[in-house]
């Protein structure tokens, strides 16, 4: 029997009703359910609790409730263990998400039922490395940012890969994408939209003082290495826009491929180009 795992945004105003109604739905069907032992006990469920950090020793599906950013905190929390999630979207275009909360019925059957294909995304792993030392590790499913300040001057970011040098880039920053991540900050940018399905990193300047700075496709098995060069201190890095850490000059930020994966589930039907046309230009149908 399958076991699923539910955890939630406890900002969303909507997560509690619906996390409530997934139980039942769960129960009905003879599944075995847990949820997030932060929140069990606000439902009324402190029998289902479990902490998220063992979700791996039982749960066979992980339902997020909440929109994109819910979803990216989660798979990093769970990325050693590559639990298939299923994002139940309680955001906005919620474009990691499969399912919505209208349609709970029809999803719990088709999971149930192995009506379902995963997707195995790639995640990026980076090392901040100051003096020789490393001194802050993370990991990321969508990007890595590294950024100036909002009235601060420009930055200089000296890229390399393999220790190739690649070129310096004069203005806000760089943003270093998963295929993932080429839809979210990276687009908005000015980079390229990439399939999942492919292996790929992508390098993304921000606001370039240079109208020849153009984004770099590098093939996954290469490591990107960043030296920051500025004379202000307001630089930081950031981890799919969640997580930030403070940056100084000639740090080096060493990104690669990470050994974990992100496993999302998707329903059959819909392909990557649904997606984009329904999510990115509000398209209802097939044109």
């Amino acid at each position: 029997m399958t076991t699923i795992g539910i955890a939630l945004n406890k900002d969303k105003p909507s997560a509690f009703d619906v996390a409530i109604e997934l139980i039942h739905l769960l129960e009905d069907k003879k599944a075995n359910v847990y949820i997030d032992d932060t929140v069990a006990s606000e439902i009324g469920r402190s029998d289902l609790a479990l902490p998220i950090a063992d979700f791996h020793k039982f749960v066979d599906i992980l339902f997020v409730l909440g929109g994109d950013g819910t979803l990216l905190g989660f798979a990093r929390e769970i990325s050693h263990y590559s639990i298939p999630i299923l994002g139940i979207n309680l955001g906005h275009l919620g474009f990691l998400s499969e399912a919505e909360p209208a349609d709970l019925p029809n999803a719990i059957d088709k999971i149930l039922n192995g009506h379902y294909y995963v997707e195995h995304r790639m995640m990026l792993e980076t090392e901040v490395i100051r003096n020789g030392e490393v001194i802050y590790p993370s990991i990321a499913l969508n990007d890595i940012g590294i950024a100036k300040g909002s009235f601060n001057r420009m930055i200089k970011c000296a890229v390399y890969s393999d220790d190739l040098y690649v070129g310096t880039f004069n203005g806000d920053g760089v943003i270093v994408s998963t295929p993932t991540g080429s839809t979210a900050y990276s687009l908005s940018a000015g980079g390229p939209i990439v399939v999942p399905y492919i292996s790929v990193i992508l390098l993304t300047p921000v606001a370039p003082h240079s109208l020849t700075a153009r984004p770099f496709v590098f093939p996954a098995d290469e490591e990107i290495h960043i030296i920051v060069e500025s004379t202000h201190k307001d630089i930081g890095l950031t981890i799919d826009g969640q997580l930030g850490y403070p940056l100084e000059a000639k740090d080096k930020i060493v990104i690669r491929r990470s050994a974990n994966i992100t496993s999302l589930i998707k329903w059959e039907e819909r392909s990557f180009f649904e997606v984009i046309r329904k999510k990115l230009h509000g398209e209802e149908g097939d044109s």
